[in-house]
């Protein structure tokens, strides 16, 4: 980035002020409106690259594989950046699984998860290839060996464990509890292992365990651990080898001063666990989304109108629920700041709300903004569960992205028409 006026935002080290006007990298904010239209979603590449550097320190001299959780962002343009520097991937659908195979991702780098894969999407994945499927229940293991067994093939396998730790996050994004979907029960796990090692279509090769996502705390992982490697001398005492130990994602990123610990000083407490139970020779797999993209976003919106009222001010943007869904699904907050430093007047409060005909449709409350119409503000922290949870409600078009290098800017999405979403539809006849 070349020298900024003023210091980078909060959590977001590749965008700051240039003179009045914000920049991601070097590339204006303003400029990119201008040529694209909002709402947009710029990405600093810089940005993901240094998110994956971290975890690479982390794990240096280290048998490791991380597989980035594509379900935080899976735009082609993220996934190539990722795929070139080497990333596996971790999918949860058969959709994921053509879209990380169309940026030339290796198939034997690729983790299958999710609750409730079909048999069609378990066909397609062994005809992919594909490194390891994450079993998540018990008849999920029986269906997978019928359908690998058909094939004539043997479907490698590790079973996600629900050890029951508490990942001290959102309910709705927590994955490790005894009450949560995900996973086979802690005191189930060695009788399915012992089931999956019985099946002549499955290799049982790891372990997996995840426990939430937006985790700001070292002491969650570090009880899992525990229990997952406890875990494994237990299986392993039944004579089941278990080549990789898959310990999932979830770590959280600075939406609002949270204070997560980096990446590499998490893995170096991780790892000292890991060494003193024996286990630092063996590989380890790592599922991480939104800590590698989440901060490298930011969503551009024009403000349409300010409309004062008598308990609130609204500030009316063109970006709406379906653009960035994360307030509205988990009351989540976002900074917001004016893309340009020009002030115009005194600052008010505001809630920062949307076009779409829902009172949720709200991205931000109680926001002290100096703005009017015409204005374009900035939501920061977009990288993650905006664009890849957007949808086309009130018969909105999604956004178009950009992927931002240094001085380039790369449009990777164009932005949908009104076309696009009609193409697949059929009015009938009466």
């Amino acid at each position: 980035m070349s020298n900024p006026t003023s210091p980078p935002l909060p959590g977001q080290p590749h965008v700051a002020r240039h003179g009045d006007l914000l920049q991601v990298e070097q590339v204006s904010l303003e400029a990119l409106a201008r040529e694209h239209g909002t709402p947009l979603f710029v990405y600093s590449k810089q940005w993901m690259l240094d998110a994956l550097a971290a975890y690479q320190r982390g794990f240096e001299g280290r048998d490791a594989l991380v597989c980035y959780a594509m379900k935080a962002n899976s735009s082609l343009g993220i996934l190539r950046v990722f795929a070139k520097a080497g990333c596996g991937f971790d999918i949860v659908s058969g959709g994921e699984l053509a879209r990380v195979l169309a940026v030339g991702a290796e198939p034997s780098k690729i983790i299958f998860s999710g609750v409730g894969k079909t048999r069609g999407e378990m066909r397609q994945a062994l005809a992919a290839g594909i490194g390891c499927f994450n079993v998540e229940s018990e008849e999920e293991l029986d269906v997978l060996n019928e359908v690998a067994v058909a094939e004539g093939q043997r479907a490698k396998v590790s079973i996600r464990i629900n050890p029951n730790v508490d990942p001290k996050t959102h309910p709705y994004i927590s994955t490790g509890l005894k009450g949560n979907k995900f996973g086979i029960a802690h005191d189930r796990a060695l009788h399915a292992y012992r089931h999956a090692a019985s099946l002549p279509g499955l290799q049982v090769v790891g372990i997996d365990c995840h426990i939430g996502s937006q985790i700001t705390e070292a002491s969650p992982y570090l009880d899992a651990l525990e229990r997952v490697l406890d875990l494994v001398e237990a299986i392993e005492a039944a004579g089941i080898a278990l080549h990789h130990i898959d310990f999932g994602g979830g770590l959280g990123i600075d939406y609002n001063g949270d204070t997560p610990p980096a990446a590499d000083a998490l893995w170096k407490q991780l790892l000292a666990r890991i060494d003193a139970r024996g286990f630092g020779g063996r590989k380890l797999i790592i599922e991480p989304g939104r800590s590698m993209v989440g901060n490298a976003g930011v969503c551009v919106t024009e403000v349409l109108y300010t409309k004062p009222g008598e308990d609130k001010n609204f500030c009316i943007v063109d970006a709406a629920m379906n653009d960035l869904p994360r307030p509205a699904m988990y009351q989540a907050f976002h900074r917001i700041v004016p893309v340009s430093a020009r002030g115009q007047g005194e600052a008010q409060t505001y809630d920062v709300v949307g076009p779409v005909c829902e009172s949720g449709d709200w991205i931000g409350r109680d926001r002290l903004l100096n703005v009017r119409s015409g204005d374009l503000l900035a939501v920061l922290s977009a990288g993650a569960y905006c664009m890849s949870m957007a949808s086309n409600y009130n018969t909105r078009n999604r956004a178009a992205e950009v992927l931002v290098s240094g001085d380039r800017a790369t449009l990777i999405r164009r932005r949908e028409t009104f076309e696009d979403q009609l193409r697949n539809e059929l009015a009938g006849s009466d």
